[in-house]
């Protein structure tokens, strides 16, 4: 019987003969959202990222899926407690959507420096009026979270003459452009110094709900939250009680909790909010980029060798940088 692989995710036509020519005796199955839950029940391989409900404990108890590659960098869509403990090998996209998300996120901190959603609602009522506005360059900039987005955003920043912190669960690597690269258990440290607070995280247990109120009250006065990563690191209740007392001078999302975020939440109302919807990852070349991580661990599943971005540890939900294995460059 053939290998049979069940995508999930936006391919086109040369997407899946790019795949088919990766694994010739293969199987493919572009099942989309609309037939992802049953095609994962006869799935060897999976490739994708499924947004509707999944039956995982039954994927898990059928014992046929091998192997699960994610097209999103954060795992939380499938790592459930039975896909952890079972045998079932995962690799992240992580890095492969680094370039856009940390393009995104400068958009997002230099639109709001700048004022630009201000200027914006009054060029819609013909106003030309000056008002204030605030400076990235020789700020200080804290990252919370040093994978592939946290670096690739670290590059970015590092033009505008600022002071970058960081903070990883695997602090190793420092690149030359941040001045501090820090253990997880020092975030404190970083708290009390950074203007801009960007989180780069994975959700999973030990960050879910992270920012909290005693956090926030630790940050540095008139600092800007900015998340890019997923939006339960987040309670949105203190974050919006922060907002409102002044303690933070803003924030900027990407994503939030929960998703989308309902038509009724004070945070739509703020002048001091940036919230776009989750597009951070998107990009003309994404599905390309994916599609070619995902044809080189296949060569690499069927030699036999360790795959890209594997997952030693699947209860992080992220490759360990430093650990010896293959991450994903583009």
């Amino acid at each position: 019987m053939s290998t049979r692989i069940v995508l999930c995710y936006p391919v086109e036509p040369k997407h899946i003969e790019q795949i088919a020519a990766a694994m010739p005796d293969a199987e493919i199955v572009d099942a989309g959202q609309e037939r992802i839950a049953e095609e994962l029940f006869a799935a060897d391989i999976f490739c994708g990222h499924a947004k509707v409900p999944v039956d995982w404990d039954g994927v898990v108890r059928q014992g046929r899926l091998r192997w699960i590659q994610s097209s999103a960098a954060g795992m939380d869509h499938c790592l459930v407690p039975s896909v952890i403990e079972s045998d079932i090998a995962v690799t992240s996209a992580s890095g492969v959507l680094a370039d856009q998300v940390a393009e995104h996120t400068i958009a997002l901190i230099t639109s709001w420096c700048r004022g630009l959603p201000v200027f914006f609602r009054a060029q819609a009522k013909k106003e030309f009026i000056r008002r204030p506005t605030r400076d990235l360059t020789r700020s200080t900039v804290g990252i919370v979270g040093f994978g592939g987005v946290g670096r690739r955003l670290a590059e970015l920043l590092s033009p505008f003459d600022v002071r970058i912190l960081a903070t990883d669960v695997f602090p190793v690597d420092k690149p030359d452009c941040v001045e501090a690269l820090w253990p997880a258990d020092r975030l404190e440290n970083l708290l009390s110094e950074a203007d801009f607070l960007v989180l780069c995280l994975p959700l999973n247990d030990s960050t879910r709900g992270l920012i909290d109120a005693s956090i926030i009250s630790k940050m540095k006065p008139g600092a800007l939250l900015v998340n890019v990563a997923r939006g339960p690191l987040v309670v949105t209740a203190d974050l919006i009680d922060a907002l409102e007392s002044g303690r933070l001078a803003g924030t900027v999302m990407d994503v939030t909790d929960p998703e989308p975020l309902p038509p009724e939440s004070r945070l739509w109302d703020m002048p001091n909010v940036i919230i776009t919807p989750h597009v951070g990852g998107q990009s003309s070349w994404r599905i390309d980029n994916m599609t070619t991580m995902f044809c080189r661990n296949l060569q690499r599943w069927n030699a036999g060798l360790t795959l890209i971005n594997y997952l030693t540890d699947k209860r992080l939900g992220f490759p360990i940088r430093g650990g010896g294995y293959p991450l994903w460059v583009a």
